[in-house]
């Protein structure tokens, strides 16, 4: 049988409590009357000037040390910070990749090198990554990857696609997973993971238009990118093992629970004080269900914290977070009788009509939830 999940209780440290009053403040300052419709954006809102204003408070980097620009405060300092900016839907957007998985990854896998290169630009809100990992016909499958770097002087030859790549077009730079042997038994080996800077020639970057016609995802093309050899991550064909150790980070964090959470603020309010029994029992049960989610996201920070890699436990946070942000706008439009409209004045129904258009990709990105529950029964034993 697998080993059961661990989601052990939590305490957040002494100095959260005077963090989470500062970032509230720098919040008030910065997005004074920030609509509904763009608090809902949620994480993928995109804004240089934020991310470097959060650079210069030391909120990017926060666990890194500090020869790397980081700041060497706790997992669970940082986890207060996100939560408040999630909650404030604040545009996070442009730092965020390269905060929550790059920089990590960089940290464990990368050569002094590029550590010192990148890891500082990261920290001050100058640098941003995406990630090219989904291609094609294969989808969260990610050892399906057909992308090729094959090797020449110097570096690396690199053809293939990628796609759903979000923010490719402002990010400066992305960690690409390619093909540089062959799979295997396990399917797993022959990966390796590289920094390509998106300037390349031969790199092709192609939009995406979503739902609601926005552009944040996109198609890269690759047609004989050259990878020079020092911006190879990690090892050659190291490159599953050290993809898991990334989505550990993407799949586990509050933005997994609180990418509803402006719609859930507006349900309240359009409740109001003495709402009828109906409404009153939804907005218990979404509460408690919330409440539920953090404190196990809470504990996978925890385990972080402690340089435990909560792969699976991060799977079920993620699934479980899923459900609920998906929920939530269904829900919403049961109680509360309106029309969606983006752009509207009112703000629930400006919070509703966004996040219903980006509800469907919440259970697509950072895993599917078929890819997320066969993580899970491995880890009871069941496959």
């Amino acid at each position: 049988m697998g080993q059961a999940f661990r989601f052990d209780p939590v305490d957040l440290p002494p100095e959260a409590a005077g963090l989470r009053a500062d970032v509230r403040a720098f919040l008030r300052e910065q997005l004074g009357e920030y609509p509904a419709g763009r608090r809902a954006h949620s994480w993928s809102g995109f804004s240089p000037e934020f991310s470097q204003a959060m650079g210069r408070r030391g909120w990017i980097a926060m666990i890194w040390p500090k020869r790397y620009g980081g700041h060497e405060r706790s997992a669970l300092e940082r986890y207060v910070m996100l939560e408040e900016m999630l909650a404030a839907g604040a545009p996070v957007g442009a730092h965020w990749v390269a905060d929550r998985q790059s920089g990590p990854l960089l940290l464990r896998f990368g050569t002094e090198e590029q550590k010192a290169f990148f890891l500082p630009k990261i920290a001050a809100g100058d640098c941003y990554f995406c990630i090219g990992m989904s291609e094609p016909d294969s989808g969260s499958d990610l050892a399906a990857a057909r992308t090729r770097a094959v090797r020449v002087e110097g570096g690396w030859r690199v053809n293939g696609t990628k796609i759903w790549t979000s923010n490719a077009h402002h990010a400066h730079y992305m960690i690409l997973l390619a093909r540089t042997g062959e799979a295997g038994d396990d399917r797993h080996g022959g990966l390796s993971q590289f920094i390509v800077d998106l300037k390349t020639p031969g790199l092709q970057i192609r939009p995406i238009l979503d739902l609601a016609g926005e552009h944040h995802f996109n198609e890269v093309v690759f047609e004989d990118v050259f990878v020079p050899e020092t911006r190879l991550v990690g090892t050659e064909g190291g490159g599953w093992q050290q993809v898991t150790s990334e989505l550990a980070f993407e799949r586990s964090g509050p933005e997994r629970i609180l990418s509803a959470f402006a719609v859930l603020v507006e349900l309240v309010r359009a409740a109001g004080p003495a709402p009828d029994q109906r409404v009153a029992v939804a907005l218990g049960r979404l509460t408690a269900h919330i409440a539920t989610l953090r404190r196990m996201s809470l504990s996978v920070a925890g385990m972080l914290q402690a340089g435990i890699l909560p792969d699976k436990e991060a799977a079920v946070v993620k699934d479980l977070g899923t459900l609920f942000e998906q929920e939530v706008p269904e829900i919403a439009r049961s109680l509360i009788a309106c029309e969606p409209e983006l752009g509207s004045d009112e703000a629930f129904v400006a919070a509703l009509s966004r996040t219903m258009l980006y509800a469907p990709s919440f259970s697509i990105r950072g895993g599917t939830r078929e890819i997320l529950r066969g993580i899970i029964a491995r880890g009871l034993g069941l496959r």
